[in-house]
Formats: C-alpha cells, sequence, structure tokens
C-alpha cells in the first residue's frame, strides 16, 4: 500500500532564504522546488481514492456469497475483480454501537460507545479519534453520502458528539466530514461514505418490490431452518433480497460515475454491511446472522483478483486497512489491524449486545470463525423482547408467536421464542453454521468453553471502557406501539399477523393524535 506523508513547512522556509539569493540564483532555485513540488503533487495523487459502501443490516445474502433466488452483478463483479472474506464480523449487532466502533477504529465497548443512541451530547474522550479526521490531516478530502442513492446515503448514527460536516478537534469542533455527494477530481484523493439505506427495514420496502422488473419469487428462497416455512415469511424474505438487488444496481452507478469521471482506476471501493440482517437471530443478536458480515474490497490495481480470504475479520480492522492505504500510521488507541499487511492475524473478533432502545441487555461473545461462544449476562431478558420499534418490522415474529402458541414450531424454531436465554451457548460453525445445536454442557466440549470463557473474560477487561457516562435517547416507537395497541386495535391486529403497517405513517398519526389532545386539554 502507498504510504505518502505531506509537509509544506520546507517550502515556506525555501521561500525566506530565496530571498536572500541573487536574481539568478532565484531563478535557479525557483526551478528546483517547481520540480519537487511536481513531484510531491504526483506521489498525492498516487494514494487511492477510497469509497466505503456500507449497507444497512445484511448478512452473507448475496449472490456471490451463495444466497438462491437474488442477482447481484455489480457485487459479482466486485468480488471477482476485488477480495471476498468469508469470516468478516461487527462488534456489534446493532447499528450505532457498529459503526461508532468502525468510526473510531476500536472496540465499542472500550470507546463507551457500546449503547445505542446514547451519549449523543458527550465528546469522545481525547485519546480518540475519528479516522476521517486522520485521513483530512493526510491530504483527502471526506466525503459523505451520494447523490445517486436513496436519500443521498448520509447516515453517520454514532455514540459521541458529531456534526455531519465541519472542523474537528473534539472540544468545540465536532465535524466528521467535509462536503457531501459529489467526488470531483478536484477533490483527490477523496475518502467517501456512503450509505446504501434501502436494506434497512422502511416503509419503502413494498414500492421498490412494486418497481423492479423481477421481483423475487417468494417460492425461490431458501430460508434457514430456524424460520418457519410460512408464506409470509417467505415474501418477508422475498422483499428483502428485492432491497439487495436495489442496492447493487445503485453499486452499479458509482462504478460508471468512477468510470465516468476518469476516476475507476485510482479508486479502492469497499462493501460491507453495518450488521447483519434484521430478522431472527440477526440484527440485535450475536449470533452469526448479526454478527457476520458481507466484506469485498476492490482494488484491482493492487489486490489479487478474485481471491477469497478465510482468516478471521473485524469491523475495526476496515478501518485501519484504509488509513494504511491512505499512508497513515495506525494510532496506538485503534484495537483494528490492516488487513492486507503481511503480518495481519486475528484469531477471535470480540462482540458485545447493550442497550437497544428500551430493552437493556447485556451479552458478550468471541467467534473464531469457528467457534462461537456466546455469555448472556442478563438470561432473563429473552431474545424476543418486544421491543416495540421492531414489532412494526418483523412480520417473521409475528408469525412465529402464533406458531408456537399452535404448537407447530420445531425444536430449533422454538429457541428464539423462549422466555429465557441459556446463560452460555457454545457452537461448532463449521459444523454447526446455523447454530441450531447448543454444545455448552457436552462434557466433550469441557475444554474448548474454558478456553472461550476465559478469553471473553480477558477481553472484557481489554476492552473496559475509558467512562461511565450513560446517557441514552428514549425510544418514540413505545409510545407509537401504546397509541396503535389503544386507538387502532384493527391494524394491531393486522401486524399480529405479520402485516406492516407502516412505523412512519403511525408515528405521523400519533403526532396528529397528540396535537389534537393537547387542544382538548
Amino acid at each position: 500500500m502507498i504510504k505518502v506523508k505531506i509537509s509544506n513547512t520546507w517550502f515556506i522556509a525555501s521561500l525566506y532564504c530565496i530571498s536572500l539569493l541573487s536574481c539568478g540564483q532565484q531563478k535557479k532555485e525557483i526551478a528546483q522546488i517547481e520540480k519537487v513540488q511536481t513531484a510531491e503533487a504526483v506521489e498525492i495523487l498516487k494514494k487511492p481514492n477510497i469509497i466505503w459502501l456500507m449497507a444497512e443490516d445484511i448478512s452473507t445474502d448475496i449472490e456471490c456469497y451463495g444466497m438462491q433466488a437474488v442477482k447481484t452483478p455489480n457485487l459479482n463483479r466486485m468480488a471477482e475483480n476485488g477480495v471476498r472474506f468469508e469470516n468478516a464480523f461487527v462488534t456489534n449487532p446493532i447499528c450505532s454501537p457498529s459503526r461508532s466502533s468502525m468510526m473510531l477504529g476500536v472496540h465499542q465497548v472500550k470507546s463507551n460507545t457500546h449503547h445505542h443512541r446514547s451519549n449523543r451530547e458527550t465528546p469522545l474522550d481525547p485519546q480518540f479519534t475519528p479516522f476521517t479526521q486522520l485521513l483530512r490531516e493526510a491530504g483527502y478530502t471526506t466525503i459523505l453520502g451520494n447523490h445517486s442513492v436513496m436519500n443521498k446515503g448520509r447516515k453517520i448514527d454514532v455514540n459521541f458528539k458529531y456534526e455531519n460536516l465541519g472542523e474537528w478537534d473534539g472540544k468545540t469542533k465536532f465535524g466528521l466530514f467535509d462536503k457531501y455527494d459529489t467526488f470531483e477530481k478536484q477533490d483527490e484523493p477523496f475518502f467517501a461514505q456512503i450509505q446504501l439505506v434501502a436494506t434497512h427495514r422502511g416503509d419503502w420496502w413494498d414500492e421498490v418490490r412494486a418497481k423492479s422488473k423481477h421481483p423475487v419469487n417468494p417460492n425461490d428462497v431458501v430460508l434457514p431452518e430456524f424460520m418457519a416455512d410460512h408464506p409470509t415469511i417467505r415474501l418477508d424474505w422475498a422483499k428483502y433480497l428485492d432491497q439487495m438487488e436495489y442496492i447493487d444496481a445503485e453499486i452499479g452507478v458509482i462504478f460508471k460515475e468512477l468510470e465516468d469521471k476518469g476516476m475507476a482506476d485510482n479508486t479502492m471501493v469497499i462493501f460491507i454491511g453495518d450488521n447483519g440482517r434484521c430478522n431472527i437471530k440477526g440484527k440485535g443478536y450475536l449470533h452469526d446472522p448479526g454478527l457476520r458480515i458481507p466484506l469485498i474490497v476492490y482494488y484491482p490495481e493492487q489486490l489479487k483478483k478474485g481471491e477469497i480470504r478465510k482468516d478471521v475479520v473485524s469491523a475495526t480492522d476496515i478501518t485501519a486497512t484504509i488509513l494504511d492505504a491512505a499512508g497513515v500510521e495506525i494510532p496506538d488507541f485503534m484495537t483494528g489491524k490492516p488487513m492486507f499487511d503481511p503480518d495481519f492475524k486475528r484469531d477471535y473478533v470480540y462482540a458485545a449486545r447493550d442497550l437497544w432502545d428500551e430493552v437493556e441487555e447485556k451479552s458478550r461473545a468471541v467467534t473464531s470463525g469457528e467457534w462461537k461462544y456466546i455469555r448472556n449476562d442478563m438470561p432473563k431478558v429473552p431474545f424476543d423482547a418486544h421491543q416495540a420499534y421492531l414489532e412494526f418490522y418483523r412480520p417473521a415474529v409475528h408469525v412465529m408467536r402464533t406458531l408456537k402458541k399452535q404448537g407447530k414450531l420445531t425444536k430449533t424454531q422454538e429457541f428464539f421464542f423462549k422466555d429465557t436465554k441459556p446463560k452460555e451457548e457454545l457452537y461448532d460453525l463449521k459444523n454447526d453454521p446455523l447454530e441450531t445445536k447448543n454444545l455448552v454442557a457436552d462434557p466433550k466440549y469441557a475444554e474448548i468453553v474454558k478456553e472461550l470463557r476465559e478469553k471473553t473474560l480477558t477481553l472484557d477487561k481489554e476492552m473496559e471502557p475509558v467512562s461511565t457516562t450513560y446517557v441514552p435517547i428514549a425510544s418514540k416507537a413505545v409510545a407509537i406501539l401504546e397509541y396503535v395497541k389503544k386507538e387502532k386495535p384493527a391494524l394491531y391486529q393486522e401486524m399480529q399477523n405479520g402485516v406492516e403497517i407502516g412505523f412512519k405513517k403511525m408515528a405521523d398519526d400519533y403526532k396528529k393524535h397528540l396535537k389534537e389532545s393537547q387542544k382538548q386539554q
């Protein structure tokens, strides 16, 4: 990777010296300086542009990872001409803690950014610096979003005080990016973080499906065995894959823009999910569908085409890799490591689940790609905690609750709907990738349990939070759900039957209801 340090201090000193020289000598010195400046400019241009495509709420559910019934030709091309990682994991299965870890390149527990939607007015501990600021100090233009994707892809969503644009000093200035939406020649070298929001649960899923020229056939989808085979669940999965095809088309547009602007040859493109799919055992949980993400790095000028890497990678390593590609020295505070460094090696990814909206939780895990150990410190909080926001967006949960009451779920499917969680879980990912058999009580695996339990406790200490500040933002979804139950019982019944009644619409109705109630008082 290219590593170039830039400093203009010498230039000011040189100008002062030139003023003391004779006119002829001035011309000679100026010519030499111009030559050096030109060489330095060339070195700057050699730095790669970097685009980080961050899709919301997806597991490895794209065609090049073997997902059936979905077509993702642009991601396929990225994988065919880049490097695809099979064992990449986030450090938290929920968006804002996961994004916090990636923005800093440090585990979210260590930086005290591990509680969802919290500490939004609390400045970072001064030892930490967002990686976008480090890029700016190295001469990069940092860009948020893109004009060609849904909602312009500007989401940041991290758990410390920040502003989208502006300068950063971490005390009075909290800007993370320089500009919005467009990359131009004059921005080079640039870093662009582009959010692909379509795959996030949203009221647009039906619209995307309706406009698709080839909507995914629910009969063609292959469901994991921990999900019930039901028409509503099949349709919901098909809609999810429709969104995957939508973001794939957006990626194609971004690549076309790079080509049209003559930037394709010197741009590294990274594609990931910010956390796993928003469904059973996925987003919010430390099981594989919540932690394992797609990771594809496209940079044909530097990387071996079509390589498939099976070594374990943490999402924080992506941050370190970006800095390494930009020629920035990795700060000591980072827990991430450059994954293209010849000495790169990671044995485990340490993952954590904490607050998510109104649901208090504390679980920790380590995964080696072959083994997964989970410690649930609050086992009385069930997996299906009836979180208000999710009630609007998980048809499979509603359907399977009903099937459970009817005694129609398999033992594997019932696991998610038990009244409590096991205190510990151990899974053999090589032979049981869907994590259907908890081996923690099997004497044959006692040594593995002991090893991973101790490893988790060690990492608990290593990642001890630098602060105990804890200021969460209250979830509005709780009040909105209560409003639906009380004022719209027919719609609530539809929700229980697996119909998505529209969170945004219900939120708007709730606001109107509050205004009318206030007028009557």
